[in-house]
């Protein structure tokens, strides 16, 4: 973004004013597109960008103030200058209003035009330089594409970036559908084995005979249908990180094997006397309490203490509000796009009735629904109506009064949210544009949203 050449776009009916401004302006460091025709323009620049617009205030199809309104809409990073030979002061006043940069008389003066691009080339390069700490701030909020703006995921992304360089072995537990795998890949992503393999095995989708042979492998003969020898997922993954999903499903017989695996960094394959020495990073994820069925025998205790190294605890949907609107907003832009539609955000009302879920599901049941919403949407907005016939009614929370505010600021400060989210969807998080709408500053702007997101 740094790298490009400011875009910059001449209107006039008058070719030798377009010439004129055009050379002017290539030589000010712009690229220049001229327009005779307001209405060519228009249909043009629509789907193209523009940084600055130079433009004639009367012209025979479209007038001046018509097309800063339409370039405003279009473009609100835009900065439009007037031109015109009939100056007037009620004009150029109702111009200024409608958001022009400022407004001059011809024959033109090059040395005012040149201090009115001086002008949009700084605020072009705060713009940029906003844009990158924007984005270098998302980076940071975010973790290998999982988003996490609350201040419990930022604890926990904080605790995988600091492990991953070292940890040998990880315990990730969670609700089903929090997002288990992705903190596992991250841990993996971010660590020293990130271009070896990441090896998945569900274990509660192996049957319980194959088991043992799915993890360690088996030689030729081993049992009925052994015809060749074959490695197992310990060995593939030798070198990276194997991931134990669901493991409290692992049976006891093969509970004992993964202890030995772990403590040797060995393994024996199912028929074979000899073992092999493997090099693997183990990251279990499960949703089930294991410190409790490790004390009742139901899981073996010296396992869970091996696995157990570190524990990140991944937290439910519903003790995450605070990322609701940034996850909604990332999932609807995926899928928009997946769809081909052009679907900008969503209403309060919808954002209202996501909020009152208890989301059993948690993320991957948010993601879920606002696929189908999206896949079945007609409009630029997913609305109330749209999820109502997606989700039954008994799904959403029948106790209002849990969240409903407290205090007369509580219900304050959630209208304000609800406005600020729904004016940075309809932007598609621009937050100059989201500031122009709610009529306030940038800073006042990011103060607020500082409030509200801590």
């Amino acid at each position: 973004m740094t790298c490009r050449t400011p875009v910059l776009v001449v209107i006039d009916d008058e070719a030798g004013i377009l010439r004129l401004v055009a050379r002017f302006a290539r030589a000010q460091g712009f690229e220049v597109q001229t327009y005779s025709s307001a209405r060519e323009a228009l249909a043009d620049l629509a789907h193209r960008p523009v940084d600055v617009a130079i433009v004639d205030l009367r012209m025979p199809e479209v007038g001046g103030l018509d097309v800063l309104r339409a370039l405003r809409d279009a473009h609100p990073e835009c900065q439009v200058i007037l031109m015109t030979g009939h100056t007037s002061v009620e004009t150029a006043i109702e111009a200024v209003k409608l958001g022009a940069l400022d407004y001059v008389a011809k024959p033109l003066d090059f040395e005012r035009l040149r201090q009115l691009l001086n002008t949009v080339r700084d605020d072009i390069a705060r713009r940029v330089a906003l844009f990158e700490a924007e984005s270098d701030t998302a980076r940071r909020l975010e973790l290998c594409g999982m988003i996490g703006r609350s201040a419990v995921m930022q604890e926990l992304f904080g605790l995988v970036r600091r492990i991953a360089p070292h940890a040998r072995a990880a315990l990730v537990t969670g609700e089903t559908g929090t997002g288990k795998e992705g903190i596992a890949r991250a841990i993996h992503d971010l660590g020293p084995r990130r271009t070896r393999k990441f090896v998945t095995v569900n274990c509660s989708a192996v049957v319980e005979t194959l088991f043992e042979s799915e993890l360690f492998g088996h030689m030729r003969g081993a049992f009925t249908g052994a015809d060749t020898n074959k490695p197992g997922l310990f060995e593939a993954a030798d070198g990276g990180t194997l991931f134990l999903d669901e493991v409290g499903e692992l049976p006891p017989t093969v509970q004992a094997k993964l202890l030995r695996a772990l403590e040797l960094g060995e393994v024996q394959r199912v028929g074979s006397l000899q073992g092999k020495r493997v090099d693997v990073r183990i990251v279990a994820a499960t949703n089930r309490d294991l410190s409790k069925e490790a004390e009742s025998g139901g899981f073996r205790a010296d396992l869970y203490y091996r696995l157990n190294v570190v524990e990140l605890k991944v937290p439910a949907l519903r003790d995450r509000l605070d990322d609701l609107p940034y996850l909604t907003a990332a999932f609807i832009r995926e899928f928009s796009a997946r769809f081909r539609k052009s679907i900008e955000g969503i209403t309060p009302a919808a954002e209202r009735q996501l909020a009152r879920r208890v989301w059993p599901g948690n993320v991957r049941e948010l993601r879920n629904v606002l696929e189908r919403a999206c896949m079945l949407a007609d409009g630029p907005v997913l609305s109330d109506r749209d999820l109502t016939s997606i989700l039954p009614p008994e799904t959403v929370r029948s106790t209002e009064s849990a969240l409903q505010p407290k205090t007369l600021s509580d219900d304050i400060e959630r209208a304000e949210r609800e406005s600020i989210f729904r004016v940075l969807h309809q932007v598609r998080g621009n937050k100059r544009a989201a500031a122009e709408r709610l009529g306030v500053s940038r800073r006042t702007l990011y103060r607020r949203l500082a409030r509200l997101q801590s």
